[in-house]
């Protein structure tokens, strides 16, 4: 759940402003002064693989790794298309299916899908421009010994949360700050309709549903499921999120919508080869073992065996919604600013 945390309030490590970075053993100025024996690698703040794995692709591969960190999965797409024509990285890991389509279409990837995608992961290519790595899946998540204890059956549904007894019972957050906010807002967009959803967000505001800034907030402080002081105990969170409270909590499925998390090369790098050596190795049986834990995603090879307490209390919703990225790509910003007119106008 930390590395959600994080996630979640990346827009705090923008503001911060600085690069965060890290390497292993060798030179580490990486693309950006040309060496041919490092690989610099442009990832959002939550990337987070066992150092005993980075240097185990050093020594096998030959290259240094340098990492850079400045903020969430936006801000990596921002600066990768900033620097479209001086880049500074070699390759990127981290950009979601909400967003890559916008850098796909800006050109700033070398075209490659790595040998090692496995089967599972056939589904979420876009025309060999980049590699599926793993997903994440944003979920309404409920606190079960709240219904319990106050007699009221669990929803199912968007439809149900829009119900009086329902949406006063129910914390989101702003999809213009938050990307478990933004991922639902799309959630409804695809599960309603466009001429639909803004309907329902009126009925969920109006009946009491609040809006917090970001995961953190929503999760920790206002849902009664994480650490028993919240007031809601229906918040946005994630499929994953039960793992931590070892099935106190639970996701409602039908509200599952699926992230997917890329890795690719990045046009004009000083080291194609070094960036396409990174993305085999993000596919590597060890890493994808690894990022359950570390990065609290699901692997995109379905054949990983998950930790035991995501296999008992947290597994992949097995029919999310998936978004068409270019879809995604081409709405989000109308569905945020239609969605912020909704919410200024509910007064909340």
């Amino acid at each position: 759940m930390k590395q959600q945390k994080i996630a979640a309030t990346a827009v705090a490590a923008l503001v911060l402003g600085g690069l965060v970075a890290c390497s292993g053993s060798g030179d580490s100025d990486g693309a950006s002064g040309g060496q041919q024996d490092s690989v610099t690698v442009l990832v959002h703040d939550s990337f987070n693989v066992p150092q005993d794995l980075i240097d185990q692709f050093e020594e096998e591969t030959g290259y240094s790794l340098t990492t850079t960190a400045p903020g969430d999965s936006g801000v990596v797409i921002n600066q990768l298309i900033l620097a479209k024509d001086n880049p500074t990285a070699d390759a990127v890991y981290g950009v979601e299916s909400f967003s890559v389509q916008k850098a796909v279409d800006a050109g700033v990837f070398a075209p490659y899908t790595s040998d090692a995608l496995p089967a599972s992961g056939a589904d979420y290519t876009l025309d060999g421009a980049v590699t599926p790595v793993d997903t994440g899946d944003v979920c309404v998540n409920v606190d079960h010994a709240w219904f319990e204890d106050n007699g009221v059956a669990e929803p199912e549904s968007f439809e149900d949360l829009a119900e009086p007894e329902y949406s006063k019972l129910l914390v989101v957050e702003d999809p213009a700050a938050s990307s478990p906010g933004l991922a639902f807002l799309v959630g409804t967009v695809e599960a309603l309709g466009e001429d639909s959803y803004l309907d329902y967000w009126q009925r969920l505001l109006d009946g009491g549903t609040k809006v917090a800034s970001g995961w953190s907030d929503a999760y920790y402080s206002d849902f009664s499921g994480a650490e028993g002081n919240g007031d809601y105990p229906l918040v946005v969170s994630y499929a994953s999120s039960p793992a931590e409270s070892e099935g106190a909590t639970g996701s409602l499925d039908n509200t599952c919508v699926r992230q997917v998390e890329y890795a690719g090369v990045v046009e004009g790098a000083a080291n194609p080869e070094g960036a396409q050596a990174f993305v085999d190795f993000m596919l590597s049986d060890e890493v994808q073992s690894s990022i359950p834990e570390n990065m609290y995603v699901y692997p995109i090879n379905d054949e990983i065996e998950l930790p035991a307490e995501w296999a008992e209390y947290a597994a992949a919703p097995e029919d999310p919604i998936v978004a068409d990225p270019a879809a995604a790509a081409e709405g989000r910003d109308t569905w945020i600013k239609d969605w912020t007119a909704v919410f200024e106008e509910s007064g909340k």
